[in-house]
């Protein structure tokens, strides 16, 4: 019985800490919106790798390990939902899909702004 008890309490106690790992906070949710705004950027080539890395870091900085965890995979479960329905052989149409999403309301909040400068 005493086993079973200790057995119950851990089972329990794992089953607490992954929920608590599958819920977002506000926070959280703003700044995988903000990730996933840096992604698609990254993938249209907008931002040179020094770029990204600072742009990433930036939403990140701030968060624990397991929050930038869930940001991360949050982020990504975006970028899958954006591309639902895109053929993956069809890269104009995953490209257009990507600007879309880049030049909408959710990425226009944030402040970063790319400008183009022809000479």
């Amino acid at each position: 019985m005493r086993i079973f008890v200790i057995v119950a309490g851990l089972f329990a106690t794992l089953l607490a800490s992954s929920a608590h790992s599958l819920s977002l906070a506000p926070e959280e949710f703003v700044a995988s919106r903000q990730l996933a705004c840096v992604l698609a950027e990254q993938s249209l080539g907008y931002l040179s790798e020094n770029e990204y890395g600072s742009r990433t870091h930036t939403v990140l900085d701030g968060f624990d390990d397991l929050e930038r965890d869930n940001i991360l995979s949050k982020a990504l479960g975006y970028m899958d939902g954006l591309m639902f329905a895109v053929e993956s052989d069809n890269p104009d149409q995953v490209d257009a899909r990507l600007q879309t999403f880049v030049d909408s309301s959710s990425c226009e909040e944030q402040a970063y702004y790319r400008v183009t400068v022809a000479l």
